[in-house]
């Protein structure tokens, strides 16, 4: 991607911003030290903002005709992986990348006609903060027209963002299912009702659910991740818990595939006179790109540097947004293979180039020219 020269003169101080925060990487809802990190840059740039959910910082730039107001957020959390507490998916550049935004605008303040808004949210990992900041009433509050977000990606070449309109990321839920038969001594299994046993066709029975219940040309999926149970080799065993995920773009699709889960587990239990407790936990809903809001972002970054994506099957709170105002989530390119920054999110080898975050500067800028919020002359 074609750095601005103008976005350029921020290259020092956004890299530092990266550092630093990479530096105070926190669980969700426990950013203390990040927040205040911002607030203090905030109070050095002399733009207000105020404090949500104790982390949560939004705040506004205002423009000189107000006619609009778009909002710009960034998610603060890191990960826990292996009793590491790190940013392994790159919250640390969205932060950095929406302070090179924020200072950018104080820069070229004369210029900005309509309001921005600004939104460091908290936990996008675990337990969510987008949807208590909604419930907190920030986009009545700052009468938000439209909404962008971004996220570092190291399955896209360094210098390109990826997109697409409509479905992008999928909705998510979390499935516990408990399968109780009888405990018995291994010699004697007519005594007994065995939940391996159970547990084994269960799983074998629900990934039909997919190939059989599911339109060929709607996507979803169900994956059971973990499964538990047993004692000892000779002892069969009374429980069984399974943990999985549930996956999908369209909202019937999804509900579907919780209602089939049920109606298989309960002809298990007639089958196998067995019981089987399922739990589901509905998490994020699905990211919805805004067709008219993808038509202006493909226009406003040059051709040459956009991917349209196939859908994702990973998950994003921005989706909450969505539901409300307009909005508009794309990746930005990490990939290098040349200095090694391959590896996935939430990998513990996760990195990236810095010069990544002067490009995400680069493409709200040149988005916010585009539709006329920046005149630059």
């Amino acid at each position: 991607m074609d750095i601005r020269t103008d976005v350029r003169v921020l290259k020092d101080i956004v890299y530092n911003h990266r550092n630093k925060l990479n530096n105070l990487a926190e669980l969700g809802m426990k950013e203390y030290k990040t927040s205040k990190y911002i607030k203090t840059y905030l109070d050095v740039l002399g733009v207000e903002y105020e404090e949500y959910l104790e982390t949560a910082v939004v705040g506004i730039i205002k423009g000189k005709k107000s006619k609009k107001n778009i909002a710009f957020r960034a998610d603060m959390d890191a990960l826990n992986i292996d009793g590491q507490i790190k940013h392994l998916c790159g919250h640390d550049g969205h932060m950095s990348i929406l302070l090179g935004l924020i200072e950018y605008l104080t820069i070229n303040k004369d210029k900005l006609l309509d309001d921005i808004v600004f939104i460091f949210q908290p936990a996008e990992e675990s337990p969510g903060g987008a949807l208590p900041l909604i419930k907190e009433g920030i986009l009545e509050k700052y009468k938000v027209d439209e909404i962008y977000g971004l996220h570092i990606f190291p399955d896209i070449e360094e210098g390109f963002v990826g997109v697409k309109p409509n479905h992008f990321l999928a909705q998510t839920g979390e499935i516990d299912i408990e399968i109780i038969g009888k405990g018995g001594h291994g010699a004697m299994p007519q005594n007994s009702i065995d939940s391996i046993i159970i547990a084994a066709n269960f799983v074998n029975s629900i990934q039909s659910i997919i190939s059989r219940n599911i339109r060929p040309l709607d996507a979803g999926v169900l994956s059971i991740g973990k499964m538990e149970g047993g004692s000892r080799r000779n002892i069969i065993a009374e429980s069984v818990k399974l943990e999985g995920t549930i996956r999908a773009f369209k909202q019937d699709v999804y509900d579907e595939i919780k209602k089939r889960v049920c109606d298989i587990a309960c002809g298990f239990e007639k089958s196998f006179n067995c019981n089987i407790n399922i739990n589901i936990k509905d998490d994020y809903p699905a990211v919805n790109n805004d067709e008219e809001l993808f038509n202006e972002f493909k226009e406003a970054i040059n051709n040459k540097y956009i991917k349209i994506l196939e859908p994702l099957m990973i998950s994003e709170d921005f989706s909450y947004y969505q539901q409300h105002v307009k909005g508009l989530f794309f990746m930005l390119g990490s990939r290098n293979t040349d200095k090694e920054f391959v590896n996935g999110l939430h990998n513990i080898k996760f990195n990236f180039d810095e010069k990544v975050l002067l490009n995400g500067i680069n493409a709200y800028v040149e988005l916010l020219e585009y539709k006329g919020v920046l005149k630059i002359i």
